[in-house]
């Protein structure tokens, strides 16, 4: 590399986005050797602590349904004009949008305009709902770098060749801590009987929909078999609060499962393995599941009016990813009006047997080998990096 200056916007608004954009971060500036790269942009805390000057804080921007997200406009417009009044002035080689499309989109149309070079870092799936998006952005995107391994053939199909498959940022990357008994020592569990995690996503409102209904699972299977224990992992401390409020609305459930279970914070990956069977909220958590290799049950409850609004839209056979990238249904899904705690627990049940237990880790195993052998992030900064040098 030459000692010139690499300055370089990157833009992410939710908790996965920013843990992938801090991995680029971190690619890219490994790939400009001794050349200096400035990075700035939206920055959660993990993609600050890899360098990225926060010209906007994204840890507030992850907003789920259109409700919420219309309440919210203000907020984005605000964001939306700081971050473009950045690009403008300091002028980057190149922006890079990371997911987030309902605000990165209209960004992208913006900054194109403006003249800059744009890459989109984690394509929205377009393949799945809202596929009118796929015009604007085979217009306001120069280069499309894809992390799922049918993304690629899917956009040339549709005529969009300015596409590469750069691999799964979470490939060989999903990996937990400690082993069973380690975690099982740590938190006063017995490895000898089961464990069953439960995931009710990272965003408030999935929480405070979802988290209810897993409690009263939880109970339910409690009666039928005492011995199983369960783990509640969240991301951070920050959702004690969400899991006190979740626990007074279904109190009698959660005196009934409060002796054998466990709430765990930055722990995830090691409670996902340590179990032997999970329910897990629809999106990266269900890929990250799948990659440890633990069976598992797909849920999901949006409100009544977003769901009713958004269902039309989703153009796919499966929701969760896991599902998505085996091309069958390797986890059954519960979504809505069948997330139920009867339906969860007759599942769960099922997953703990041990022919079906073995059986479905052999089919996440295949499915999960799609995904490549890592270096996503490598990829992904390469492919700019080339971008950024062309004339």
């Amino acid at each position: 590399m030459t000692s010139r200056k690499y300055s370089i916007m990157i833009v992410a608004g939710e908790a996965s986005g920013d843990t992938h954009a801090a991995k680029l971060a971190l690619a890219l500036k490994e790939k400009a050797g001794a050349a200096e790269v400035e990075l700035f942009g939206s920055a959660g805390p993990r993609m600050r602590e890899a360098g990225v000057e926060a010209i906007v804080r994204s840890d507030e921007l992850a907003i789920v349904g259109l409700l919420e997200i219309g309440r919210a406009l203000p907020m984005f417009w605000a964001t939306y004009k700081k971050l473009r009044a950045a690009a403008v002035e300091r002028k980057p080689d190149v922006v890079v949008l990371v997911d987030f499309p309902d605000f990165n989109l209209k960004l992208a149309k913006s900054l194109k305009k403006c003249g800059f070079k744009v890459v989109y870092y984690i394509s929205p799936q377009v393949w799945a709902w809202r596929k009118y998006r796929i015009k604007a952005i085979s217009r306001d995107v120069d280069l499309i770098l894809t992390i799922l391994p049918f993304e690629k053939d899917w956009y040339a199909d549709q005529g969009v060749t300015h596409v590469e498959y750069v691999g799964n940022p979470l490939a060989r990357e999903v990996l937990p801590n400690q082993t069973k008994n380690q975690f099982c020592a740590l938190h006063d569990l017995d490895p000898s009987r089961p464990i069953v995690s439960l995931l009710p996503g990272s965003r408030h409102k999935e929480i405070v929909r979802i988290l209810p209904v897993l409690l009263e699972t939880a109970a339910l299977m409690s009666v039928k078999d005492p011995r199983i224990q369960f783990v509640i992992p969240f991301a951070r401390e920050k959702h004690r609060g969400e899991l006190d409020a979740a626990s007074r609305s279904v109190s009698m459930s959660w005196e009934a499962i409060k002796q054998n279970t466990r709430i765990v914070f930055n722990e995830t990956y090691d409670a996902i393995n340590a179990s032997d069977a999970a329910a897990v909220t629809s999106g990266t958590a269900t890929l990250e599941t799948g990659i440890i290799g633990t069976p598992m049950a797909i849920v999901y409850r949006s409100s009544v009016i977003n769901y009713r609004l958004l269902r039309p839209l989703i153009d796919v056979s499966h929701f969760g990813l896991i599902n998505l990238i085996a091309d069958e249904r390797v986890a059954n899904e519960y979504i809505q009006h069948d997330m139920t705690p009867e339906a969860l627990a007759a599942e769960l049940f099922r997953l703990l047997q041990s022919d079906v237990n073995g059986e479905t880790r052999a089919r996440l195993e295949k499915a999960t080998d799609k995904l490549g052998k890592g270096g996503a992030s490598k990829r992904a900064a390469d492919a700019i990096f080339k971008l950024m040098t062309l004339s």
